[in-house]
């Protein structure tokens, strides 16, 4: 598999030289973060093979991904809230583990049947979580019916996945794959490895998938991003479009989670946006890429995070919320009738931009 280390790129060329611009714009991050907390911590319910459920989703404070440390991608800005030192120790991470049973026991009327937890990294990656904390957290939720952990997928490895399967635990790896397109993945998102490599490991899920036996099951969930930088609107749905089928048709991978991009601090869409270089998707983007593909071989939803604001995927304001709504409703029952329900006067703006937005004159409107 790629491995993203800086021998495989010429200096100051290519991938190079968005790592070096990365890593400037995130040396300017001033804040720090208590080890023992967790990032965040929230409940909701999803879309899983086995239908909706309640859902845990913890996002683990650790050292940082691997990647974003070297320079990483153009649009995420999770590492700025990384703690310092580049490590975690077990004990702080179970304390962390323990803090968001607290918010769920406060919180929820039962336990989530689901548990997602993402490091804005890999929690595969042994350097964010090691070994010892892997399997004391496969332990402590044993007894849930699925869980999702995210990685990318250099580290995605079927003995890994097994140390949750054995408890009986449906196993889901969330793959940060942005898009099935190489080109765009490495020149827009600078990402260093290719669609192959997400194949690899799904194929590597389907072992561990066979090797938990019974009705315990493993398998992939990708996520893919609605418009990084240096993409019109029209090549941007174009691209999401073609990634979801793509990924649908890969087996092993049974959901396709589509993210409309937001601009995030200590980033290079950051800089983009401020300078008058960079408009988040329309959410009418997201509904149309939503409809078309309503029909492939794999659950597809979509989480428009800071939905409305002028740093997150937006419409004219007015129908923000109906839109997000009718995507949220999506989600759960996967049925695009749903968007038949909303209208509004700024979709023929929108129609203008997929039509006449070019890359020498994006963003066309704001």
């Amino acid at each position: 598999m790629s491995k993203p280390t800086p021998e495989v790129y010429e200096q100051g060329k290519g991938m190079d030289a968005h790592n070096q611009a990365m890593r400037e714009i995130r040396s300017r991050k001033e804040a720090s973060y208590d080890p023992h907390e967790p990032t965040r911590v929230w409940l909701d319910e999803d879309n899983t093979p086995d239908g909706v459920k309640t859902s845990l989703t913890i996002i683990l404070n650790t050292g940082g991904c691997r990647w974003a440390r070297a320079g990483g991608c153009t649009m995420c800005g999770y590492v700025a809230e990384s703690v310092d030192g580049g490590s975690v120790s077990h004990e702080a991470l179970m304390d962390q583990i323990d803090s968001c049973l607290e918010h769920e026991e406060d919180n929820a009327e039962e336990r989530a049947d689901l548990i997602k937890i993402y490091t804005s990294g890999s929690f595969l990656d042994e350097r964010e979580v090691g070994a010892e904390s892997r399997r004391a957290i496969a332990d402590t939720f044993a007894d849930r019916d699925r869980i999702v952990l995210e990685s990318l997928p250099d580290f995605v490895d079927r003995e890994k996945i097994g140390d949750f399967t054995q408890h009986g635990i449906h196993t889901d790896i969330a793959i940060g794959l942005e898009t099935a397109t190489d080109r765009v993945r490495h020149d827009c998102v600078n990402k260093y490895f290719d669609f192959a490599d997400f194949e690899d490991a799904c194929a590597e899920a389907a072992v561990a998938d066979e090797n938990a036996g019974g009705d315990t099951t493993a398998g992939i969930k990708a996520y893919l991003l609605m418009k990084p930088p240096f993409l019109t609107e029209a090549e941007a749905v174009d691209d999401m479009r073609s990634s979801i089928e793509r990924c649908a048709d890969v087996d092993g991978c049974h959901t396709v989670s589509m993210n409309p991009c937001n601009v995030q601090r200590y980033t290079m869409v950051d800089e983009l946006y401020f300078n008058d270089g960079y408009r988040p998707p329309w959410l009418w983007s997201v509904a149309r890429v939503l409809e078309e593909t309503a029909d492939v071989d794999a659950i597809v939803v979509s989480d428009p995070v800071g939905h409305g604001s002028d740093r997150g995927p937006h419409n004219c304001q007015e129908c923000d919320d109906r839109v997000q709504k009718a995507i949220k409703d999506f989600d759960l029952r996967q049925d695009p009738s749903v968007f038949e329900q909303v209208s509004c006067e700024c979709e023929l703006t929108w129609e203008t931009v997929i039509e006449r937005e070019r890359s020498f004159n994006q963003p066309l409107t704001r």
